[in-house]
């Protein structure tokens, strides 16, 4: 991510184009006061809602939605590109106010912002940046620091005197936050793999984020390679869910690192237990919160303050980023738990009590 003078100094306003052009509407028919007075509807557009993660995201972004007063309609494309360019259609047929969109391509929603802003409504990329677009605002983890803090946990482990041999799986090519993960992981690793101290012997990308996809990469480099791997640098909890599959079948479960990301539920559970060693803790409630947050003020003509820049190929688009941070098994309550993302009985309704920490106050 890219930051400008203006974004460091304090903030990217994104007015209304109501208030800047004179009283244009944005969205549902009304000028900018009659908006602000009434209930603003907000359409969300997800790539799918298969994933625990996903399904996390909507309820946390609806749920806060309407504590600030706003109705939501929520359409999911199930990884159809299709589907998502007709769910948007007929979310602009609603006279939604603002569009806020889970991009399954991020090239291909550059036709849905067009569409959007022909009818007035502002559209926000939540998670996955549109790219080639007019795009107003960007929501989102801070991408590149996930795959950092994916290869800066197997880099802690590397023993002195041993290459550690990574087999590494990427998300969707049809992600670009799948290439910035990558990214992330690239900066922090190149140095040991120029001094020889970790080698990546697999790498391939996961379609569509697929577990079974994952378990098939794994597969292929176990038949390569033998028991001679260390690590999986696994992009997302899915992708380290199917590695842990393949492990399992090979009686390697356990004995090799396992990485992730999103802190999902299974994952957790995964952790406690010890067959995946770390996940990226993400706090979709924050990041859901934030957005809904953004768009509500957008649909009521408030200004919207961004703390960075995110270039999407067209234009720097302005852009608010949430932190994340390595969940192991050692603060997963503290991460997970306190700051209310998971239940303690959820993670640890099956762990042994050797495995059980005391429950937070």
């Amino acid at each position: 991510m890219k930051s400008s003078a203006l974004s460091r100094i304090a903030v990217v306003v994104l007015a209304c184009l109501a208030s800047i052009a004179g009283g244009l509407s944005l969205g549902r028919g009304g000028a900018g006061a009659a908006v602000s007075q009434r209930r603003p509807l907000i359409g969300f557009s997800a790539d799918t809602l298969k994933e625990e993660r996903w399904q996390h995201d909507v309820n946390f972004f609806v749920e806060r939605a309407k504590t600030l007063g706003a109705d939501v309609l929520v359409q999911a494309a199930n990884s159809d590109d299709t589907r998502q360019i007709r769910d948007i259609e007929a979310l602009i047929s609603r006279k939604v106010d603002v569009l806020v969109v889970v991009p399954h391509d991020g090239a291909a929603m550059a036709k849905a912002v067009a569409m959007a802003h022909e009818a007035g409504i502002p559209v926000i990329a939540y998670d996955r940046i549109i790219l080639n677009s007019d795009l107003d605002f960007y929501v989102t983890f801070d991408v590149p620091k996930i795959g950092a803090t994916q290869a800066q946990y197997l880099i802690d482990r590397i023993k002195p005197g041993h290459k550690m041999r990574v087999v590494r799986i990427n998300g969707a090519k049809t992600d670009h936050d799948a290439f910035l993960v990558r990214e992330g992981q690239d900066r922090a690793l190149k140095p040991y793999i120029q001094r020889g101290q970790l080698e990546i012997v697999h790498d391939d990308w996961a379609a569509e984020w697929k577990p079974e996809v994952a378990k098939k990469i794994v597969n292929a480099a176990i038949t390569r390679f033998g028991h001679g791997i260390d690590a999986v640098l696994a992009a997302n909890d899915g992708t380290a869910g199917g590695a842990i599959q393949a492990l399992t079948e090979e009686g390697l479960v356990g004995k090799v690192l396992v990485t992730g990301g999103d802190g999902e539920l299974a994952a957790c559970q995964r952790i406690v237990h010890g067959t995946q060693s770390m996940t990226v803790f993400q706090p979709v409630n924050e990041l859901a919160a934030h957005a809904a947050e953004v768009a509500v003020k957008m649909a009521r003509k408030r200004p919207v303050i961004a703390t960075a820049e995110t270039s999407n190929k067209l234009i720097e688009v302005p852009t608010a980023a949430v932190d994340v941070v390595a969940m192991t098994r050692s603060n997963m309550t503290e991460l997970a738990v306190k700051r209310g993302y998971l239940r303690f009985d959820d993670i640890y309704r099956d762990a042994p009590p050797a495995l059980r920490p005391p429950r937070p106050g």
